[in-house]
C-alpha cells in the first residue's frame, strides 16, 4: 500500500478520535476544570495501554533510558492539551479547531530544525496558503477578539512541538513504548495540576461516560497520529487533519446549535488546496 495512502488511513481514525474528544471535552467543561479532564483522561489510557501491552507482552519494548525525551515531550502535550480543553469550553469548535490548524505552519518552520527535513518552496507555500485559509475562516479581529482564541493560538503552538518531538522518536521507540509513557507522564501531571487545591471532581453517572470517551478516543487519536508520523513526515501528515475542520463544523451545528458559516467552506478549500499541492509535490519525488 502507497505511504501517503497509509497515512492518509491512519489520519482518518486521529480526526474521529479528535472530534470524538472535542464533544468529551465541551460536555465535561461544565463540572471539571481542564486539570480534571486530563487527569482522568490520562487514567482511562494508562488502563487501555497497560492492558494491551501486558496482553501482548510488549514490556520490552519501552525505551526508560530516553526518560527525558519523554517527559519533555508530555511536558509540551499535557500544557497543548489543557489550553485546547479550555478552548472548547469557550469559543466555537470550529474555530478551535481552525486555529490549531495553524500547527503545520510552526511544524514546516521548526521541522529542519528538529527532524532534518529539507524546507522546500512548496512547503513554506503551502504552509502560508493554509493559514490564509485559517484567517479565513476565523476572520479576526481587535472588536471579536476573545480570550479563547489566544488560547487555541497557543494551543497550535504547543502541539507543533509535541508533532515534532513525536516524529522524532518514532526513529527508535515504539508506538507502544510512546503511548505508554504518554499516558504514565500525563497521570501524573494530571493528579499534581488537579490535586494541588486539595479538592478533585470524582466521576458521576452522568459524566462517566464522557470520561471514559475523552480517555480512549484521546488514546486512539494519539495511536493514530504516532502511527501516521511513523511512516510519513511531519509536514505531509499533519496537514491531513484539516479535513477535520468541515467534520466538526457540521457536528456543531447539529449537537450545539453553532452557526455553520459559509466563510468556513470557503477557508477549508483553500486549506485543502494547500494540503493537495503539498501531497502531489511530495508525491512527484518519490520513484
Amino acid at each position: 500500500m502507497n505511504v501517503l495512502l497509509k497515512a492518509a488511513l491512519w489520519m482518518t481514525g486521529a480526526i474521529a478520535s479528535f472530534s470524538f474528544m472535542a464533544i468529551g471535552g465541551r460536555e465535561l467543561s461544565q463540572e471539571y476544570d481542564t486539570f480534571e479532564i486530563m487527569l482522568y483522561r490520562s487514567l482511562v489510557g494508562v488502563i487501555i495501554v497497560v492492558s494491551i501491552i501486558t496482553a501482548q507482552n510488549r514490556w520490552a519494548e519501552l525505551r526508560f533510558d530516553q526518560f527525558g525525551r519523554h517527559l519533555l515531550r508530555n511536558f509540551f502535550h499535557f500544557t497543548g492539551q489543557n489550553l485546547w480543553f479550555f478552548a472548547v469550553s469557550v469559543i466555537p469548535l470550529a474555530q478551535v479547531f481552525a486555529l490549531e490548524f495553524t500547527s503545520p505552519i510552526w511544524v514546516a518552520i521548526l521541522a529542519p530544525f528538529v527532524l532534518g527535513e529539507k524546507m522546500t518552496r512548496m512547503r513554506g507555500f503551502a504552509a502560508v496558503l493554509g493559514f490564509v485559509g485559517v484567517l479565513i475562516v476565523t476572520r479576526p479581529s481587535l472588536d471579536t477578539f476573545e480570550i479563547g482564541t489566544a488560547i487555541a493560538a497557543c494551543a497550535a503552538i504547543f502541539f507543533a512541538l509535541t508533532n515534532m518531538l513525536t516524529k522524532r522518536m518514532t526513529r527508535d521507540n515504539s508506538v507502544a513504548s510512546i503511548l505508554f509513557f504518554l499516558t504514565t507522564i500525563q497521570l501524573v501531571f494530571g493528579l499534581i495540576s488537579a490535586g494541588y487545591d486539595g479538592a478533585i471532581a470524582l466521576p458521576t453517572g452522568q459524566s462517566l461516560p464522557y470520561l471514559l470517551l475523552v480517555g480512549a478516543s484521546g488514546l486512539m487519536a494519539h495511536f493514530c497520529l504516532t502511527n501516521a508520523l511513523s511512516i510519513a513526515p511531519a509536514t505531509i501528515v499533519v496537514p491531513m487533519d484539516f479535513a477535520r475542520l468541515p467534520v466538526i463544523a457540521i457536528v456543531a451545528m447539529l449537537l450545539y446549535n453553532e452557526p455553520l458559516e459559509i466563510w468556513i467552506f470557503v477557508g477549508a478549500v483553500v486549506i485543502f488546496t494547500a494540503n493537495y499541492l503539498n501531497i502531489w509535490t511530495e508525491t512527484r519525488k518519490r520513484p
